[in-house]
């Protein structure tokens, strides 16, 4: 782990191995401390060794966002130890179909709190911190960006919990966005809507993975080049909602 501090953080919670990274990695490219987080803290430490190999700063965090307790201790360590956070990016998918025939409430209820509680956890503690900053000069406190799917905006059949959890995190960024924004705190929600160039879609779906030679994908590192652009937008003309799919993509 690199401890040169510098004066501004990124924290991405859900750093996956592919959109999750790849937004680590746009931030850390930005002069962003990129703060990673995943329930194991040891299978970030690729994501970290490639960022400090491009010349960036990482930190990575083992923690649990579905836990009140594990968020405000990490928030309060990154906040102490690395820099203010500007920028959080929740990640967390929770992409587990299943038949609403037989669906069990317990792993219904494990879909909600990954994708949808815990993005309210981590959003509340970083606006917490943020609203209390003096304003800038700019009015832009910071920003937080919540990743949707195409199960935000329409349930399809065995995505029962999938779909309902994503439909509420839309709300909640809506409401944050709404109550936040006048505090000069960016609240940002995407809607990836298309097969990701991840190695289960390669492994699992290869029909569709064929499709990258014809840019029919997305590429993880253009959903993170969309997510910097966010972030940098000037308030009079802040993006609330940004949809990413590939061009043959139906909607």
């Amino acid at each position: 782990m690199n401890t040169t501090a510098p004066r501004k953080a990124a924290l991405i919670v859900g750093a996956g191995d592919a959109t999750g990274g790849a937004i680590a990695r746009a931030f850390a490219r930005e002069g962003y401390a990129a703060c990673v987080t995943r329930r194991s803290a040891d299978k970030l430490q690729p994501l970290v060794a490639q960022i400090e190999a491009e010349g960036g700063v990482a930190h990575a965090f083992g923690s649990d966002a579905r836990k009140e307790e594990e968020v405000a201790a990490l928030i309060e360590q990154i906040e102490s130890t690395v820099g203010p956070i500007e920028v959080m990016v929740f990640n967390i998918g929770a992409n587990v179909p299943e038949s609403i025939l037989t669906e069990s409430a317990r792993k219904y209820f494990k879909v909600w709190e990954m994708a949808c509680f815990s993005g309210f956890l981590n959003g509340r503690e970083v606006a917490r911190r943020m609203v209390a900053r003096e304003m800038p000069a700019s009015g832009h406190r910071g920003t937080l960006i919540f990743t949707g799917a195409t199960a935000s905006l329409r349930g399809g059949a065995n995505f029962g919990a999938f779909s309902g959890a994503k439909m509420a995190l839309r709300a909640l960024a809506q409401s944050m966005a709404r109550e936040l924004g006048p505090q000069g705190v960016h609240v940002a929600h995407t809607i990836i809507d298309g097969a990701i160039d991840t190695e289960f879609i390669r492994s699992n779906f290869p029909e569709r993975y064929a499709l990258k030679a014809q840019d029919g994908i997305l590429n993880p590192d253009h959903i993170a080049h969309s997510y910097v652009m966010l972030h940098r937008q000037p308030r009079d003309a802040w993006t609330h909602e940004l949809d990413l799919r590939p061009w043959m993509e139906k909607f």
